[in-house]
């Protein structure tokens, strides 16, 4: 690790860890508050150290950045002491295996899909689903997943440039303020999938290019990535608005694949009978091999 990728790690601790903190009051914690007023908007730093059974010295040397070295036990109490959830707590161990003096060695970001995957894809044919990387790079796509979303493959951030990729779209392409019903939540959602990503693979130039791209370009991802919030992707539901069926409501699910490291397959699987089922019954009729999508009306 060079003196370059030694500053960014410390300052990614850095600026986690004082996050954490600050959202964190002392009636939360459960410690005594008396009179006077507190001069940081959660906890001290010498509370989370009582917190965590650790001497305030050491507690500043991690928030400094310097997680070298930290134990398990060590990082299960810091977890425990700033009410992290497992996201979060995940994202803690993966800052403190960054931050070793080796590093984490570089993780490969796969840019192909397996033909038996390409073949499960197209074996699903009532369903919606596309597989991304780690840097939201829509790699392939079945039909209905295509059909879906239209609003994103047929963009004009991606007529010179692909990959299609959703958090580009999302922030870089005014129509998606349009496509998701909430945008908000979609771009918190990103973000916070992103820094997890980040932290995961700190060696991944692309995706490091990506964020520092949309960072530059976008004030409201910016805004999001200075929060250093993290998150999950595995399951929910996502509100669309669709130029030609209108607005549907899916429940979703991503899934990892294992021997394809950084790859996810996503699915959307509406209740059977609901206006969400009908709506993508209709969309699957015309969305063929192939397929051109009748234009939406005005």
């Amino acid at each position: 690790m060079n003196a370059s990728e030694k500053k960014n790690r410390a300052a990614e601790v850095r600026e986690f860890l004082s996050t954490r903190r600050a959202r964190i009051t002392p009636q939360q914690a459960g410690l005594p508050v008396y009179g006077g007023q507190r001069r940081v908007p959660g906890l001290r730093r010498e509370e989370v150290a009582l917190l965590a059974g650790m001497s305030v010295d050491y507690y500043v040397r991690l928030e400094r950045g310097n997680l070298s070295g930290a134990s398990d036990a060590v990082l299960e109490a810091l977890a425990h002491a700033l009410q992290l959830d497992e996201a979060e707590r995940t994202h803690l161990y993966d800052l403190a295996r960054a931050s070793t003096v080796s590093g984490r060695r570089p993780t490969a970001t796969m840019t192909q899909v397996r033909p038996t995957i390409m073949r499960l894809l197209d074996s699903m044919t009532d369903v919606p689903a596309y597989v991304r990387n780690r840097r939201f790079d829509v790699l392939t796509a079945n039909a209905l997943g295509r059909a879906l979303y239209a609003p994103v493959f047929d963009s004009p951030l991606f007529a010179q440039r692909g990959p299609v990729n959703t958090a580009r779209f999302l922030f870089l392409d005014p129509a998606a303020q349009n496509f998701w019903v909430d945008w908000d939540k979609g771009a918190d959602d990103a973000v916070a999938f992103l820094r997890t990503e980040a932290g995961k693979a700190p060696h991944d130039k692309a995706l490091t290019d990506l964020i520092g791209e949309l960072t530059t370009k976008s004030e409201e991802f910016a805004r999001r990535w200075a929060r250093h919030d993290v998150k999950f992707h595995r399951s929910g539901l996502k509100r669309l608005r669709h130029p030609l069926v209108g607005e549907l409501v899916l429940p979703y699910e991503a899934m990892e694949l294992p021997a394809d490291p950084g790859l996810r397959l996503n699915f959307y699987t509406p209740e059977p009978d609901s206006p969400e089922r009908e709506a993508l019954s209709l969309l699957a009729s015309w969305a063929g091999p192939g397929a051109i999508l009748p234009a939406a009306s005005d």
